[in-house]
């Protein structure tokens, strides 16, 4: 029997409306490949830049602003993309983004200057905050709540996680084998194959009846993150305290206020404020605010040592990262079964301080480090943490949670994340600038200047990790199972 026969079991049987159930391994497989394709494209273009820097001209700006342009959109339309589901249905939202992020993948792909490719990537973006957020909704709606919905979004997890640590070696393949456009065009026949299976098997479901969207909150929310993570995008560039990063600031911020005020008093919120006193809610997305800082700055970080210091290709550095994949997979698989054994808080905890102790682990780099005990170990132990670590926290932040509003707790679990990777690449990446300088300007020869500040991005994302880690004491104990 396949790994995904257990969540079919009598359910492939059953019938709905008069029609046969479609297959639970095939609702998984649909949304898991939807997952795959909008984490892939958070990293799949960055080993890519330097040949689509050539074929169009880009600048240093314009580099920056293919992968801004995917990544701003994306957290700012998250909110609105899980609310959307749960109103218009989630089929048929999910059919839309995936629709539109096919579509401007092969407009990226074709990309014949710089301004057609970065509004691709911001249309990709666009497409995958409708898509994300749904992925976890249909998944919560389509299982029931225990061991089957737990077995269900650990597949989800491991998928996406995999997604994000395939990026380097998709893109390096595709980049050196074949041309840069293949890295957008990729996406057309596996996201036309997906569709057709989504229309197949996903069956059509959505929250209340007769509610409308809350178009003053979608505009605020939208606003307010979207100037938010440009403010911090920027501020790599220009510093914080300059006006090209503080006034975005600012004005995310003042909108974000604004949005909790109107959210206060609208008789049909985009994101019911109420939510966050269901402590599950309020407690995961704080944990993965703060582990998101350090998780998105990993694959970065390390893609930087291998290839400026230790000299490897980008299918090289690609291929190093498939150890990574392999152990975030497995500790995303183990978790659910460590769950039904011990406490699911003591499970995320123990994925947390092993994935800090990666980290801390994964700070002690040298210029002529060998792989084995540099990069894999410690990026071993880091991933099979971290793979432990979110299970339970994505479980228990939709354990609480009302059919009708699964799409908006995804949206916002989504948005947690995205917000915390850019916030924690950006202070890591502050902090390892200021120190490559002030070691170079101390005599050191660029790659020790180099090591000595990706170090310190490492030892920094492990702290971030053990504060999430302590953050897990917030989650509600589990509810004791009833008596067989």
């Amino acid at each position: 029997m396949g790994p995904m026969t257990g969540l079919v079991g009598q359910r492939e049987r059953t019938t709905v409306g008069g029609r046969t159930r479609p297959p639970a391994w095939a609702v998984l497989l649909v949304v898991c490949a939807g997952q795959f394709l909008v984490v892939l494209d958070v990293s799949v273009v960055n080993v890519a830049l330097p040949s689509m820097r050539s074929a169009l001209g880009l600048g240093q700006t314009g580099q920056q602003w293919v992968v801004n342009a995917y990544a701003l959109t994306f957290a700012g339309f998250l909110l609105l993309g899980g609310r959307a589901a749960d109103l218009f249905g989630r089929k048929r939202v999910f059919l839309t983004g995936l629709g539109l992020f096919t579509a401007a993948s092969l407009a990226g792909g074709l990309a014949r200057d710089p301004g057609m490719l970065i509004t691709a990537r911001a249309v990709q973006g666009l497409g995958s905050a409708v898509l994300a957020p749904t992925t976890l909704s249909i998944l919560t709606t389509s299982f029931p709540e225990g061991s089957e919905r737990t077995r269900a979004i650990s597949t989800w997890t491991a998928v996406g996680a995999g997604g994000g640590a395939a990026g380097a070696l998709v893109g390096g393949v595709l980049t050196d084998y074949l041309s840069w456009r293949w890295v957008l065009l990729v996406n057309v026949p596996v996201g036309a194959l997906v569709l057709l299976g989504a229309a197949l098997w996903i069956t059509e479901s959505r929250g209340s009846a007769g509610r409308r969207l809350d178009v003053p909150g979608a505009v605020l929310v939208t606003g307010g993150v979207a100037a938010l993570a440009y403010g911090i995008a920027e501020s790599q560039s220009h510093g914080w305290s300059s006006v090209d990063s503080a006034l975005p600031l600012a004005a995310g911020a003042l909108l974000l206020v604004a949005f909790v005020l109107v959210e206060g008093r609208t008789a049909q919120p985009l994101m019911p404020l109420r939510l966050f006193r269901i402590r599950s809610v309020s407690a995961a997305n704080t944990v993965l605010l703060a582990t998101g800082a350090a998780m998105f700055s990993t694959w970065y970080f390390l893609s930087l040592y291998m290839q400026n210091v230790l000299g490897y290709s980008p299918v090289q550095a690609g291929l190093a990262f498939l150890p990574h994949t392999l152990c975030i997979v497995v500790g995303s698989k183990l978790a659910p079964r460590l769950m039904g054994l011990v406490d699911a808080r003591l499970v995320s905890a123990a994925g947390g301080a092993m994935a800090a102790a990666g980290l801390a682990w994964q700070s002690h780099l040298g210029v002529h480090s060998g792989y084995v005990a540099a990069i894999a170990l410690p990026g071993m132990l880091t991933m099979l943490g971290a793979g432990m670590l979110m299970t339970p926290i994505a479980a228990a932040a939709t354990s609480g949670v009302t059919m009708g509003e699964q799409g908006v707790v995804s949206g916002l679990l989504n948005t947690s994340r995205q917000l915390g990777g850019a916030l924690g690449l950006t202070i890591l990446a502050t902090a390892a600038v200021d120190r490559t300088a002030s070691r170079a300007a101390g005599g050191a020869s660029v790659p020790q200047a180099l090591t000595s500040g990706y170090s310190l991005a490492f030892l920094l994302g492990a702290a971030f990790i053990a504060a999430g880690s302590l953050l897990i004491a917030l989650l509600p104990h589990p509810a004791p199972k009833p008596a067989a």
